[in-house]
């Protein structure tokens, strides 16, 4: 007999109900219904409760997923959200948006053995959403004040979850950040079908309510100097993510019709907030009515093929260099684009773009074979010859990834040491940089990544600057 926790052998896999792909491209609205108790409770009690339970170590957070997967099986759904928010300062994001097919899901042992993995994604956000709907997510309130500040420039992932960590410690926090509203990529980058804005805005009405000051509008460099920040604070983190766009390198991707992804997402989430957006009003942002061809395979290029469907293209074509299993994307996400009618041109990379009069008329690819693995498991690619072909084109987006802006100059802080690839250089495993006092966490320390990263990071950050200001007010004493 199975135990009441360990019923993969008779509870099949299922997932939360999708929207059928003819009416969800209609909107920016969420495309997974949540689950109802019944079903967070069955899909729970799927949960082998293993003895060295895989799924906890394939999470960059290392939740602890086999207590609150038991916990909530057992209809203890408040003592659930308590363990998933031990360890982790946004469980119903990271339930919405991480890749969990390459993380915790995949991991999973039932998954490995054939049964199907246990949805371990859809019951998180199911929690989370229940407990801010039943006030179990109470606003910060630190137990002692510590008279010490800590600046933190970034309001993304990263920024948000060590601003939560370090409220939580008693100290005062203030996050900077040049857009004019918080979340960084969950606000501004990633589109609503996956995570709707709301679920953003209220960890970050949490904050506020629990007295995180936020300083929006301000860029750090230009509005406020990076040494006056310092002054007005006991330590600083530096999390401002990576959003210098990868550009294309052929012939003709200066014309006019080829835009980077993010000013894409940004023009699209803004236009969904309600702001004026001008670029988005005059075409040049917007692709409807448009033959739409996205270059890239990672999420932000399924981001990008999506919105475009929902914003009413004629055709929206993926070109990828390498093959569906080498895409670095979420397989969830592929799957999702071709229900909503994506076609993909896998092993195709750009060789020019096409243009008349200075516009994009399309895009000419060669078809590429797999070459070499590397050691990291990623395969070279190399032209096939006589593989050349043209796909027609109104827009191109290039989603070939971020790199680091040059922070040392932007904030005229030639000590702060950067890697070669113009990350934020820090001392091994610590968050510590080569300024003293200055920490620095998620993607402008590890490049661009996943969003649950960024949440380790900020988390991992907090605890070491606490740590820090402790000792340094002992040494004081």
């Amino acid at each position: 007999m199975a135990d009441a926790n360990q019923k993969f052998v008779v509870v099949a896999h299922a997932g939360p109900a999708k929207v059928p792909a003819a009416q969800r491209v209609g909107d920016f609205g969420e495309i997974y219904a949540a689950f109802q108790e019944a079903a967070a409770q069955g899909q729970s009690s799927r949960c082998a409760q293993c003895g060295v339970p895989f799924c906890q170590s394939g999470c960059p957070l290392e939740n602890n997923i086999p207590d609150w997967l038991r916990l909530a099986a057992e209809g203890r759904e408040q003592e659930a959200w308590h363990q998933a928010e031990a360890t982790s300062t946004m469980p119903e994001i990271c339930g919405r948006i991480c890749p969990q097919d390459r993380l915790c899901e995949g991991a999973c042992t039932l998954e490995q053995a054939g049964w199907e993995t246990v949805t371990i994604g859809s019951v998180e956000k199911y929690l989370g959403d229940l407990a801010f709907e039943n006030g179990w997510v109470t606003p910060v309130r630190p137990l002692v004040e510590r008279g010490l500040s800590v600046g933190i420039v970034g309001a993304g992932p990263a920024g948000l979850a060590a601003a939560d960590r370090l409220r939580s410690a008693g100290y005062g926090v203030t996050v900077y950040d040049r857009h004019d509203r918080a979340g960084g990529l969950l606000t501004y980058g990633i589109p609503g079908f996956k995570l709707e804005k709301p679920v953003v805005q209220r960890r970050v009405d949490r904050l506020v309510e629990g007295g995180v000051q936020f300083r929006l509008g301000v860029e750090i460099g230009t509005d406020m100097e990076f040494a006056d920040l310092r002054g007005s604070h006991d330590a600083v983190l530096i999390a401002t993510g990576v959003y210098q766009a990868k550009r294309l390198s052929v012939p003709g991707c200066g014309s006019g019709g080829v835009t980077a992804a993010l000013d894409y997402l940004i023009a699209s989430n803004r236009k969904g907030l309600g702001d004026a957006v001008p670029a988005f009003d005059d075409g040049s942002l917007n692709a409807g009515g448009k033959r739409v061809v996205v270059i890239g395979g990672g999420d932000t290029a399924m981001d990008c093929v999506r919105t475009a469907v929902r914003q009413g293209a004629t055709s929206v074509t993926c070109l990828y260099r390498r093959d569906r299993e080498n895409m670095p994307g979420s397989a969830r996400e592929v799957t999702n684009a071709e229900e909503e009618g994506v076609v993909f041109e896998w092993l195709a990379a750009p060789r020019a773009v096409l243009g008349d009069a200075g516009r994009v008329t399309g895009v000419r690819a060669n078809r590429m074979a797999l070459a070499v693995q590397g050691g990291d498991g990623r395969w070279s690619v190399e032209p096939v010859p006589g593989g050349e072909f043209d796909l027609s084109a109104d827009m191109v987006i290039e989603a070939l990834g971020f790199d680091a802006e040059d922070i040392p100059a932007r904030f005229s802080a030639p000590d702060l040491a950067v890697t070669d690839w113009r990350t934020i250089w820090t001392a091994g495993a610590t968050k510590a940089t080569t300024v003293e006092g200055v920490f620095a966490a998620g993607d402008i320390v590890r490049g661009a990544s996943l969003v649950v990263w960024a949440v380790r990071d900020g988390q991992d950050a907090a605890a070491e600057i606490d740590t820090w200001l402790t000792s340094r007010k002992q040494a004081a004493a």
